[in-house]
Formats: C-alpha cells, sequence, structure tokens
C-alpha cells in the first residue's frame, strides 16, 4: 500500500467519526453523553478486560509492569467518572441575570488523540470518555508498539456501545501500523488534536494548522528538606519513583536532599529501597552506552534494570531504585534529564536557597513547567517554590507520580497529560480535561449600564503619580 492510500485511509476514518459525531450532536442529550462515557469507562475498568489490557500492554511495548497498569487504569478511569459526574456538558450550562450572558455547551467535533507506548490503554481511555462526554468523536493515533492494546480497548468500548445503542464510528483509530505520515495528516483534519508522548510529536501538533493540546516534557525534580518527615518522604518518594517502573512523565527523575539531614535521609531510603551509587560515570556508561538511553533499563523491573547495569551484585536484595550521586546539570550531564528508569539523580544542597538553585537549573535544561515536588512541613517554602521556579505545580508531602495527575486526597482533575504552560512550550497550564473538550457559544443579552465615572477608576493613580 502506497502511503498515498494510507493516507486516504485516515480521512475515510475521519470523515465517517465526523458523519457520527453530527448524528450524535444532533440527537444529544446530557443522558446520552454521559452514557456514551460511562461505557467507555466500564470497557477498560472492568476487571478481566483491565488486566488483559495491562498484560497486552506490557507484552508489547516492554514498558512497565502489569500489576501497576491494572491499578492505573482502574484509579485513572475511576477518578476521571468522578470528576465529570455532574459535569453539564449539553445545552446551557450557565445563564446569568447579571451579565445577561447565557452559555450553551457546544461539541468541538472530531478530537484526533496521538498516544504514547507508556501508557497505551490508561490515557486513550481518558481521552476518549472526554471526549464522548463532550459529545465529541475521538480519533486515535498510537505509536506502533502501543497499537495492539489500543485495538484491544476500542473492541472493549464497541462492545458495550452494542449495549446500549451507540454508534460504533464515535470512537476509532488510525488503520494498521502507526506510521509519522499517518499521524500528521490526522493532525491536519481533526477539529482539535491531543498529543501526549514524545516532544517531535508535540512540536508537530502546535504547527499543523489544528488547535491542539499538547502538553510538555518531564523531569521531576523533588527536594527533601530538614523540617520534613524523612521516613515519609523516603517511602513516598520510592513509591512514586517506582510505579509502573517509572513510566510516568511525574516520575521523579532528581532528588535535591539538603545538607542538614542528608546522611539521615539517605537511610531513610535505603530502608525503603533506594539504594545510593557514589560512581556516577559508570552508571551513566551503561546507562547511555551509545548516547542513547540502554532499552535494557527503560521503564523495566528492579532486577532487570540491576541486571543491565550490572549491579545486580552490589546492592542488598531489597534493591527497587538506585539514587546516583552528581553535581552536574546541562546536557553534558544525561543524569540531570529525564531517564524513564528505577535510577535518580541524587543532588546535595548546602540549604533551601541552593536547593531551589539546583532545581531551577535543572528545570532550566529540562522539564520547565510541568512539576515540581517539596518534602517540607514550610508553607512558606511551598509558595516561594510556587513564586521563584518555572512551574505549574508544586506537589507537597506527596508521592509525585499519584498527585500530578489527579488523586483522591487532592484536587488535581484526574489526568495523563499534564500542560506546562509557556515555559513548557504549551498553550496550557492545567491537566488535560473535559473542559478542554468542550466550546461555547453565548448569547449576550442587553442589560443596564455598567460604565464608571474616569475618578473612580484612575483617583489612586492620579494620587501616586499626579494627572
Amino acid at each position: 500500500m502506497t502511503v498515498l492510500d494510507d493516507l486516504a485511509e485516515v480521512e475515510a476514518v475521519v470523515e465517517s467519526a465526523r458523519s457520527a459525531q453530527r448524528r450524535f450532536e444532533a440527537n444529544g442529550s446530557q443522558v446520552r453523553y454521559d452514557r456514551a462515557a460511562q461505557a467507555a469507562a466500564w470497557a477498560i475498568m472492568e476487571p478481566s478486560r483491565n488486566t488483559r489490557l495491562a498484560e497486552l500492554a506490557v507484552e508489547t511495548t516492554g514498558l512497565g509492569n502489569v500489576p501497576d497498569k491494572i491499578t492505573k487504569n482502574h484509579r485513572k478511569t475511576l477518578g476521571l467518572m468522578r470528576d465529570i459526574a455532574t459535569a453539564k456538558t449539553y445545552g446551557v450550562i450557565s445563564d446569568n441575570a447579571e451579565t445577561g450572558i447565557t452559555e450553551i455547551a457546544r461539541p468541538i467535533g472530531v478530537i484526533g488523540a496521538v498516544v504514547p507506548s507508556t501508557n497505551p490503554a490508561a490515557t486513550p481511555a481518558n481521552n476518549i470518555i472526554n471526549a464522548l462526554k463532550c459529545g465529541n468523536a475521538i480519533v486515535l493515533s498510537p505509536s506502533p508498539k502501543g497499537v495492539p492494546a489500543c485495538e484491544v480497548l476500542i473492541g472493549y468500548i464497541h462492545a458495550e456501545f452494542d449495549k446500549i445503542g451507540e454508534d460504533r464510528d464515535l470512537v476509532q483509530m488510525v488503520p494498521g501500523k502507526g506510521s509519522k505520515e499517518k499521524t500528521q495528516r490526522l493532525l491536519e483534519i481533526s477539529d482539535l488534536i491531543v498529543v501526549t508522548g514524545s516532544q517531535n510529536n508535540v512540536r508537530r501538533a502546535y504547527t499543523s494548522g489544528t488547535p491542539a493540546l499538547a502538553v510538555g516534557a518531564g523531569n521531576v525534580t523533588v527536594i527533601v528538606d530538614e523540617t520534613c518527615d524523612l521516613d515519609a518522604a523516603a517511602e513516598k518518594i520510592t513509591a512514586s519513583k517506582t510505579f509502573d517502573n517509572a513510566t510516568s512523565c511525574s516520575s521523579e527523575n532528581s532528588i535535591v536532599v539538603v545538607d542538614a539531614i542528608y546522611d539521615e535521609f539517605m537511610a531513610a531510603l535505603a530502608i525503603a529501597g533506594g539504594v545510593q551509587v557514589t560512581d556516577e560515570a559508570r552508571i551513566i556508561s551503561k546507562l547511555w552506552p551509545d548516547g542513547h538511553l540502554n532499552r535494557s533499563v527503560i521503564a523495566q523491573d528492579a532486577d532487570k534494570m540491576l541486571q543491565a547495569l550490572a549491579m545486580e551484585n552490589e546492592v542488598p536484595a531489597n534493591t527497587k531504585f538506585l539514587a546516583v550521586e552528581t553535581k552536574g546539570i546541562g546536557p553534558n550531564h544525561p543524569l540531570s534529564g529525564e531517564k524513564l528508569s528505577r535510577v535518580a539523580a541524587l543532588y546535595r544542597a548546602h540549604d533551601f536557597d541552593d536547593a531551589l538553585k539546583i532545581t531551577n537549573e535543572i528545570m532550566a535544561y529540562q522539564g520547565a513547567g510541568h512539576s515540581v515536588g517539596l518534602h517540607s512541613t514550610s508553607p512558606e517554602r511551598a509558595l516561594q517554590l510556587g513564586m521563584e521556579i518555572p512551574t505549574c505545580r508544586v506537589i507537597v508531602n506527596q508521592a509525585h507520580t499519584f498527585a500530578t495527575g489527579g488523586s483522591f486526597t487532592n484536587g488535581m482533575p484526574f489526568s495523563l497529560s499534564m500542560g506546562c504552560g509557556s515555559w513548557g512550550g504549551n498553550s496550557i497550564d492545567d491537566n488535560v480535561h473535559w473542559k478542554h473538550f468542550m466550546q461555547t457559544a453565548k448569547i449576550i443579552r442587553e442589560i443596564p449600564p455598567r460604565e464608571p465615572k474616569v475618578e473612580d477608576i484612575f483617583s489612586d493613580y492620579w494620587d501616586a503619580a499626579g494627572k
């Protein structure tokens, strides 16, 4: 099949999705939108299907582990369903007599969603549910390794659609094996594109000519200061760093520990399963043997990771991840970047101000806008990070991976895609969620005039600066 044939197939899929979306909207209701979203959610959450999808994802991508993917598929979807349960996405959603403005929810149309290999079930399910909740159709473009999981997920969704008489064409994927050409065509002809994954895809999304929800790179840095509960911090960092073998963009990549509690914290971290490594050069030579991340280390279980790094006989049996001492930051110091593995860079800071400086430098190199973590009992230090670091999220005293994309113990929307603001080259600074999949029409009525006097606006300025 030629490239032109491939592109024609993409165009045909999008056109059938567009026709289905028009019917969905023309005969829409809040009940119908909600029911379609519930069908898609149950398709991934039903336990036997969830297990199959998790097994297939690990089998075909070689990334992550099955138990954690089962947990991720369940909790991310359940949290999203909680978030959207009472959201109004059809018809009149607000009517303000004071402003004279009535807002009407309207779908966007066909959503084109680029799916990463790290989460080939949870991420597309999240996007599908949000799209359906707001009256849209959606077409997925998975990475080549993510194709099998996406195919099975869509099959499960279609089976649920058949139960409720919903149109299968509302949820589709680019046919055949994934390719850059087919993904590019999807980007160009969709009504909105959602991109999670490689920064190459993000850049292509923003230059496609189609409105885009594309997110920045993760490279999370977490600060541990002298006021925190060291044991709790060590346990949370370890649980977060090792979840799904560090496939998440919210996984800690650098740990910055202040000098006053450095040795004490490292002892707590060792108990939790994090082993301190001082031979930086040795780890770098194994982790980047040819200048690229070693695929035998990326997103692997601890035993496979240690074997690939030739560390299996040099660390305790309970080792869950490695914290490698380093001082360098930037392109010549790869440990300071995202590692997608059970390896974290470890920095020793003189004090909190030095920790903030180190964190700033790491984010300036990679991960600006995404998020930082803080283990501290000082509210002022959290505020200082929010005021001075180029970040959209400061995660305080939480396991970062579980908190950033929404948690049942914080108020962030459940999502697998984090906008990074202008710092990360993104148009949004929120977690991608249902509101981004909807637009509104506004009815504007005349109201009594609200024109102020000039002196009401400028009197304090005139007092300060004169007329």
